[in-house]
């Protein structure tokens, strides 16, 4: 199966690319799978329920070994809002920054895999096969601060100027090898773990608002996008040695 992010699949491209099977997700085929509870998934409209939820019966095994980069993105400024609005007004801040990030994702053929109130967990690669996904997880954080632009404006409203110019969006990129599947007993979602997953969300803590660090391993993949970019050398907290990260900002 061709196709982009763009388009919106008439079949659920993460069963097309593990498994070869076409599991119709839009248009009157898709209607008796609906019966049986078979979707779109919400971590992304391209794929279906039996990717999200059926892991083990998909793989044939409890769990994978892949390659795949991660993203996370959280609000900056959070804490100093949620002091300054009612609980209404915040909900609301935090449902725009996780739509306008999921179509950041999704335009890019990535999962949300966590959402996490102000912050989520995103995938690249998986199920959804990308060839170049380092590349597209960089371009998804480049489009997840221009979309968030409006939401930013609206948050700035409420703080004082010094907290005004800390809000924002922080986001990191990692790509390496992931554990992916269901650790859990009682949530049957498949997710990625691993020093990979680590490291991004390490990343993420340490970026600023409007800004984006990915790491070399990451750079190194999508050179298009990170030539030329300033690099940041950072000591991470359970990570041994220090990381080079390379610094994009919401304004290029």
């Amino acid at each position: 199966m061709s196709g982009t992010a763009h388009e919106h699949a008439r079949i659920c491209r993460g069963c097309w690319d593990q498994m070869r099977m076409p599991i119709p997700i839009r248009g009157p085929l898709s209607l008796p799978f609906r019966v049986f509870g078979i979707t779109r998934s919400k971590m992304n409209p391209n794929i279906c329920t039996i990717c999200e939820r059926a892991f083990r019966r998909v793989k044939k095994h409890r769990h994978i070994s892949a390659n795949a980069t991660i993203l996370f993105a959280d609000i900056r400024g959070y804490t100093s809002l949620s002091g300054r609005i009612d609980a209404i007004a915040l909900s609301d801040i935090v449902s725009a920054f996780q739509d306008q990030c999921a179509q950041g994702i999704w335009a890019h053929d990535g999962i949300v895999n966590k959402q996490m109130g102000d912050g989520l967990l995103a995938i690249f690669n998986f199920p959804i096969k990308i060839e170049r996904h380092a590349e597209a997880a960089v371009a998804a954080a480049l489009d997840i601060q221009r979309r968030c632009k409006p939401l930013l404006a609206a948050m700035a409203g409420p703080l004082d100027l010094a907290a005004a110019d800390t809000a924002g969006i922080g986001v990191g990129v990692h790509t390496g090898q992931v554990e992916i599947g269901e650790f859990s007993t009682i949530h049957s979602e498949f997710t990625a773990i691993g020093s990979t997953v680590n490291l991004a969300s390490r990343l993420e803590t340490q970026a600023a608002a409007g800004e984006i660090l990915i790491s070399a391993e990451s750079a190194t993949l999508a050179p298009g996008l990170t030539a030329g970019t300033p690099t940041r050398r950072l000591t991470l907290k359970g990570v041994d040695h220090p990381v080079l990260a390379h610094v994009l900002t919401a304004g290029g």
